[in-house]
């Protein structure tokens, strides 16, 4: 086949589906596991930091050195398998090391990231896990004492897996030394892909439920933010049918609603929308994990429905309430604006009638001026012809006093018919 052919990202994007393959594992066997998270902007994080940070650990160890732009990374350091990821808001570290610790859940297992080098990453820690895979015995009870030594009774989960292939057990909580703990009991001859499956999905599980939980945090903060906005957006409302208070003031307390509301939504919009994708992932690797009840254990299922789910539906509600009170604050913002065109045509309209009025009365003075300007000129036109024919009026013995009566008539009308038609010739031109 021509290279030629091919679209350029098509082997990148099919090598991606075999980036990450689940780990093999063999019972008993110990996980450890971190996933690391700049505090802000997470996803425009520098990533070379990420890789420095592994390199070091690896240096530690003698392992080989990542490349510079690695999104994931394999190695062996010491009895432990390191594999570790780069997602867009973090980086996963899991360490799987036969056998167990010489005490259950012993932090002596999480030796392999040592605390100096934690205290250096370029983030901080969003999960901390800790997995033992043990064999489950033939009585499946013989457990129940361990469980309820390791784990705390009134959160614990414990459940059936794939199939009854595996008995996995939990409390959500974190320890004294900071680790989240499960504990995974399979049934003999388990065959290792299965068994690192298992592993997975809770890795998954808790990453991606405390990556969801941050939105919690968000909605906490945006829900106080919203209590102080609303009465604001709420008296603004009902104060815009107050003929009172002027429309530019209305105007500039709607814009400062606004703009908060508009700050806030381009503030948490990442938060929000990855939140919804985190809680589907929890969901699904729940899902994945094909539960059924343990000797009448609490499920994890009815767990996530009791303590995990409320908090997603704050943070969903949080969202919904900001999107509403946005809208609000457009439709405010759209009333606002027609009862300004409202006024401002009151005020043309006035405006209109006021030049109604006043070229009414500039036509009135215009036909007064005409009027005195036909008096003026006929005055001086009188006297003109009066002296132009005083000389026939003496030949023809006419008394000058009569001659002036009989032309001032004449005079006027004519001066009269002159403006007429001039007036006339300029409306026409006017057209």
């Amino acid at each position: 086949m021509n290279d030629e052919d091919e679209h350029p990202q098509r082997y990148a994007l099919v090598n991606e589906l075999h980036a990450r393959p689940s780990p093999r594992l063999s019972a008993p066997c110990t996980a450890v596991y971190l996933a690391i998270k700049e505090p802000r902007d997470a996803a425009n994080r520098d990533r070379g930091r990420d890789v420095a940070h592994l390199a070091e650990l690896c240096a530690r160890h003698g392992a080989p050195r990542p490349d510079a732009s690695a999104a994931h990374y394999a190695a062996q350091l010491g009895r432990h398998k390191l594999r570790w990821e780069s997602h867009t808001e973090f980086v996963t570290y899991a360490a799987f090391v036969p056998g167990l610790p010489p005490r259950p859940f012993d932090p002596s297992a999480g030796a392999i990231f040592p605390e100096d080098w934690q205290h250096h990453a370029p983030g901080k820690r969003v999960a901390a896990v800790m997995i033992q895979v043990d064999i489950l015995p033939e009585n499946p009870a013989e457990i129940l004492p361990r469980l309820s030594e390791w784990f705390a009774a009134d959160s614990m989960a414990s459940v059936w897996v794939l199939e009854e292939a595996a008995v996995v057990a939990g409390d959500f909580r974190i320890d004294p030394a900071g680790w989240m703990r499960f504990a995974v009991f399979v049934k003999p001859g388990t065959q290792p892909g299965r068994i690192g499956r298992i592993v997975q999905r809770l890795l998954d599980l808790e990453t991606y439920r405390a990556m969801s939980m941050l939105g919690l945090g968000r909605a906490r903060d945006l829900t106080g933010q919203l209590n102080a906005l609303d009465p604001r957006l709420s008296d603004i409302v009902q104060g815009m049918s107050d003929d009172h208070r002027p429309a530019d003031q209305v105007l500039q307390d709607l814009l400062s609603v606004s703009t908060r509301l508009e700050s806030a939504a381009t503030q948490h919009a990442f938060r929000f929308g990855a939140n919804a994708a985190y809680q589907a992932i929890v969901m699904d690797r729940v899902a994945a994990l094909r539960e059924t009840r343990f000797l009448g254990g609490q499920m994890l299922t009815e767990f996530m429905a009791r303590r995990y789910l409320p908090a997603m539906r704050t943070a969903k509600s949080a969202e919904k309430r900001l999107s509403a009170m946005l809208d609000r604050a457009e439709r405010a913002s759209e009333l606002l604006r027609t009862r300004v065109d409202v006024q401002r045509s009151a005020q043309n309209q006035e405006l209109m009638q006021r030049m109604d009025r006043r070229a009414d009365l500039q036509l009135r003075l215009q036909h007064t001026v005409e009027g005195l300007s036909v008096v003026a000129i006929s005055y001086y036109a009188v006297g003109l012809l009066g002296y132009a024919l005083y000389p026939l009026a003496q030949a023809l013995h006419v008394d000058k006093a009569v001659l002036v009566a009989a032309m001032t008539p004449l005079a006027v009308l004519g001066v009269w018919l002159a403006m007429r038609r001039i007036r006339a010739r300029l409306h026409d031109g006017g057209h």
